[in-house]
């Protein structure tokens, strides 16, 4: 959701030198989603936890019956910095520092491409291919390592590796900003030992990837998808503040997509798969782009996510015609 004009307006004549306690901070956030836009954005959900994140920022963990204790002068006054900040847009996730992603707390700071919902999906998509696989004893020399294009904050990596004790990641992205964050955040995570981290832009250097990745069994991404005409419509929260280059797909949101799909066979070991999240309008169009492009690669299928949008393609790498497996998983 987001806040309304109404309450931009009238927010400067509150008063911010006197002592407010949680509980009223509280009603001051019911009124503020009170008049906020009737449309729910996964930026801002959960009423109940965010205002308690806001208001306790340093990890100054304000239980819930603390809150009906006066805030300070200075804690008041801080509330406000808060939201300023979010009334200019800012995605709370950025305001607060962190967020939650499946079961990892990860770090998160503007440019870097903040994690969505739906990505976890794409994570247990995986997660449960390479399981299968593992019990199964397919590919199991090659069953340790993964790559995962475009790592941003390191959700994806650092979601599998804490899963698949045994699993090595290499992570690149062509941000340093997105390097840095997912480094942090792995050292955080006490999993640094099974990733490398690498800063590398795919679209310039392809050397440079098919040098730092061989033989993995599992190539996943949440590429830029957008098409570039849609950058423009996109909400403040995103277009303000977000990387444009975690955003921007090209003119028809497949140019990362293609690269990805054009290296996938020399990044991949045999059975080896890719794991992309797309556009709603990409299945069909990258499914016959590969088709006449990509060889090596086979059509898997096309997975909805949790609101019934296709987003999730899978496609496996063969060598000769007796690899290929006919049904779809």
């Amino acid at each position: 959701m987001y806040f309304s004009a109404e309450f931009i307006i009238c927010a400067p004549v509150i008063s911010t030198h006197c002592c407010w306690s949680a509980a009223h901070i509280k009603l001051l956030f019911y009124f503020i989603y009170f008049f906020a836009f009737c449309r729910s954005l996964w930026l801002i959900t959960d009423l109940n936890q965010k205002y308690v994140f806001l208001l306790s920022t340093q990890k100054e963990c304000l239980e819930r019956k603390r809150l009906t204790e006066f805030l300070s002068c200075e804690k008041t006054e801080q509330v406000w910095r808060l939201c300023t900040r979010r009334l200019s847009r800012m995605p709370v996730q950025y305001i607060i520092g962190e967020w939650d992603f499946r079961d990892l707390t990860l770090k998160l700071r503007p440019p870097v491409f903040i994690p969505r919902p739906e990505t976890e999906e794409l994570v247990e998509l995986v997660l449960t291919d390479l399981q299968r696989e593992s019990r199964a004893g397919v590919g199991s020399a090659a069953q340790e390592s993964c790559v995962e294009v475009g790592c941003g904050s390191g959700a994806i990596s650092l979601s599998l590796l804490k899963s698949l004790p045994r699993l090595k990641v290499f992570a690149l992205d062509q941000s340093q900003d997105a390097v840095e964050l997912t480094r942090e955040n792995a050292s955080r995570l006490g999993l640094q030992d099974r990733l490398q981290v690498s800063r590398v832009d795919v679209m310039k250097d392809a050397d440079r990837v098919l040098s730092l990745c061989s033989s993995a069994s599992a190539l996943v991404s949440n590429p830029p998808y957008l098409f570039s005409e849609d950058l423009q419509s996109l909400e403040p929260e995103i277009y303000r503040f977000e990387d444009h280059a975690a955003l921007d797909g090209g003119e028809d949101g497949l140019t990362v997509i293609k690269q990805i799909l054009t290296l996938a066979p020399l990044i991949l070991s045999n059975h080896g798969r890719v794991y992309l999240e797309v556009d709603p309008r990409h299945p069909p169009l990258i499914r016959q782009w590969a088709e006449e492009n990509v060889e090596e690669l086979r059509f898997v299928e096309t997975r909805r996510d949790t609101s019934g949008r296709f987003v999730f393609i899978n496609k496996e790498k063969t060598f000769h015609i007796s690899n290929i497996v006919k049904e779809a998983y």
